[in-house]
């Protein structure tokens, strides 16, 4: 058997990074940084403890890497709505829906642990101040006016509208990702009717 070359180590070590940062995600999201061990991050992943450490010096280094994954991601959720085709309403609709897809469950599961949890690196608290929920409502500002002027889009205060909106998606993802027997995620139109106009 020939030796790898360069590029197939480069390869190999791609994959076994997003291995364990894929296990180490389902393990936060889970238990938060304070309950994490690193052992526990290679048992998911399915490798040697010793190998964790070759790609990530401590659990910190991990969990702040997969925030700032979380926080580019959900920033760019959020530039991407105004790109969109459609109405402001259907904009709003195809938001909600990935925000409540059960492939960033994790992701903001993460989220949730960073933002509440005790242990959480220094790094961590100044990404979600920067990434506060002031600056996602400012996103969106822009969205919920044009929904208000087109008739699609209940008078009252924007912001306040968006706050609540996001609060309850927020509140929706967290029901959803912890995975409770016999709940539901309620339908978007459900959800929508919060904001539309009938």
């Amino acid at each position: 058997m020939a030796p790898l070359n360069e590029e197939q180590l480069h390869q190999i070590r791609d994959e076994r990074k997003e291995q364990i940062m894929k296990a180490a995600l389902k393990v936060f999201a889970r238990r938060g940084i304070i309950n994490t061990k690193m052992s526990m991050i290679a048992a998911e992943a399915d490798i040697s403890h010793g190998l964790l450490y070759h790609y990530f010096k401590s659990k910190e280094e991990l969990f702040t890497t997969l925030v700032e994954i979380a926080m580019t991601e959900a920033e760019d959720a959020m530039r991407q709505i105004h790109e969109l085709p459609g109405s402001p309403i259907d904009r709003i609709k195809a938001f909600s829906r990935e925000m409540l897809d059960e492939g960033g469950a994790e992701f903001f599961l993460l989220i949730h642990q960073a933002r509440t949890s005790d242990g959480v690196p220094d790094k961590v608290k100044q990404l979600l101040e920067h990434h506060s929920m002031e600056r996602f409502v400012r996103h969106l500002l822009p969205l919920f006016q044009e929904g208000q002027q087109a008739g699609q889009i209940v008078d009252g205060d924007p912001q306040v509208m968006i706050a609540s909106y996001l609060s309850v998606l927020s509140g929706l993802m967290i029901l959803n990702g912890q995975e409770a027997g016999g709940y539901r995620i309620p339908e978007i139109e459900m959800l929508l009717r919060m904001i539309a106009r009938p």
